[in-house]
């Protein structure tokens, strides 16, 4: 039942660029802090970046230099603009809604995921 929906996936070579979209409902999307994760095979999912509400943004380790968040309010969209990829950038990119502090319980909302794949 996935509300949060993921497009932009694909093939690039290493230090290609690619911009990851995830659209989600006005209801959540207006006050959600929107981040994106990702999950290499055998590994854990991992942070990629995120962005509040309010146009705060924060970065994990991997993707700060390279990568930016940004959200349109009346696209209800964020995306991911990912430059000079690696090959460790390949895995499967998740959209994730965050309704913290508005909600205490189910507030948590997961898109589908969309390969990125960076190789030669």
């Amino acid at each position: 039942q996935a509300q949060l929906v993921e497009s932009g996936g694909g093939l690039v070579q290493p230090g290609g660029s690619l911009r990851l979209s995830c659209a989600a409902p006005g209801s959540i999307f207006s006050i959600a802090t929107m981040a994106w994760y990702r999950q290499a095979p055998g590994k854990q999912r991992e942070l990629v970046a995120s962005i509040t509400s309010g146009g705060r943004s924060n970065f994990g380790d991997s993707a700060k230099g390279r990568f930016t968040i940004s959200r349109d309010n009346a696209k209800n969209t964020v995306y991911l603009q990912m430059n000079s990829l690696k090959p460790e950038d390949t895995a499967v990119y998740y959209c994730n809604a965050d309704l913290r502090p508005w909600r205490f319980r189910d507030y948590d909302y997961w898109g589908q995921g969309t390969q990125v794949t960076v190789s030669s």
